[in-house]
């Protein structure tokens, strides 16, 4: 089978992170792989795991450029023909929905995110299937538009569990991050991600400065670049830090994310304005069997089994996620890496993608 992804860009990201995951997967199983976005940071890895990237621009929203461009899309994809167009996000659906109108090429788009309500983001929903990561992505999906539910397949990001197994880590590292930030002997809670408003980081620093009142043992660590344009934002966290006293260290960004995991005591995942459409970190800390507290909504409430291998708060409620950390540090938590596997794994993802890839080809083509 041969399969087109096709994505604005190939930088840092989940969707492109997937998309990475995929090619390399697709590969390892017999199958051809092309992925087509402007480019990006991992675009040698496509090459590198077996596939091919193609490079167009498949991102800019100027539509004096449409019609050149769904024109040399249209040529790209008849000289590649492709078993499956899979379009992963709105531009390059557009493109591909105009580009493919005389190919008929069995089309799939995946929903990655609470996109604003329009016509515009109403292409996500136009593939012969519609791949939703999340259950409340499908129902998203289903209250603002008019859409065939039978069309709809869950398939969950995947987690490389091979990377991300306790076994595999790198103690050297774990030594050197403790020592480098004064953690040996504390409690570690940590959040992982990058710094910008909805990731609830003001949340996570009111929390964590009523519990060290009763438990100074407790430190907080962020590990995560600033986003974009919001230093000022996380100027404000440190100064929010300092104002309440919370012990907290400010890392950056990780390249080691699973000794990070590792070395935590309990993860803490606490998006406020906007839900994880997947939480990805959620995952892979608990594949990592390291217990996550989490926002309770999104992603996190298929992944989290409350009050087994972690538990839930309310969204933005920093009183009751200290209460939460609280009874975290009194619970032996259990069917942490478990339920990963069973449900959340790599395998389980690429699996569950080739299902759906089979259902839109013709019973011919079927391999």
């Amino acid at each position: 089978m041969h399969i087109v992804q096709v994505l604005p860009e190939l930088n840092q990201g989940g969707v492109e992170r997937g998309t990475v995951e995929l090619n390399r997967e697709l590969v390892a199983r017999g199958h051809q792989s092309t992925v087509i976005s402007a480019g990006g940071t991992l675009v040698d890895q496509i090459g590198q795991d077996g596939g091919r990237h193609i490079r167009v621009d498949v991102c800019s929203k100027n539509p004096l450029t449409v019609p050149k461009r769904v024109s040399d899309l249209r040529r790209l994809i008849s000289d590649l023909s492709p078993d499956i167009l899979h379009a992963r996000s709105r531009v390059p659906a557009w493109l591909c929905h105009f580009a493919n109108k005389p190919l008929n090429i069995p089309f799939v788009t995946t929903v990655h995110g609470f996109n604003s309500v329009s016509k515009y983001s109403e292409i996500m929903t136009t593939g012969e299937r519609v791949i939703y990561g999340s259950t409340a992505i499908k129902e998203y999906i289903l209250k603002n538009y008019s859409i065939d539910e039978s069309k709809l397949r869950y398939v969950p990001r995947g987690i490389d569990m091979a990377h991300f197994d306790p076994e595999a880590v790198d103690e050297s590292f774990i030594r050197e991050f403790k020592q480098q930030h004064g953690l040996e002997g504390k409690t570690v809670l940590t959040m992982v991600g990058r710094i910008t408003e909805w990731k609830g980081h003001d949340t996570f620093i009111r929390a964590l400065a009523e519990v060290q009142k009763t438990h100074p043992e407790v430190v907080g660590v962020v590990a995560g670049g600033i986003w974009h344009d919001k230093q000022d934002y996380f100027q404000t966290l440190e100064k929010l830090a300092a104002d309440l006293g919370a012990n907290i260290r400010f890392t950056g960004s990780q390249t080691q994310i699973r000794e990070v995991y590792a070395l935590s005591d309990l993860v803490v995942s606490a998006a406020s304005t906007k839900a994880e459409t997947f939480g990805r970190t959620a995952a892979e800390a608990l594949a990592m069997n390291t217990p996550v507290i989490a926002s309770a909504h999104g992603g996190s409430l298929d992944i989290l089994i409350d009050g087994e291998n972690g538990l839930l708060f309310e969204p933005g409620n920093h009183t009751e996620l200290s209460a939460k950390i609280e009874q975290a540090l009194n619970v032996r938590f259990k069917n942490m890496r478990e339920n990963i596997q069973q449900h959340f794994s790599l395998q389980h993802m690429v699996d569950t993608e080739l299902e759906v890839y089979r259902e839109v080809l013709p019973p011919s083509e079927v391999h």
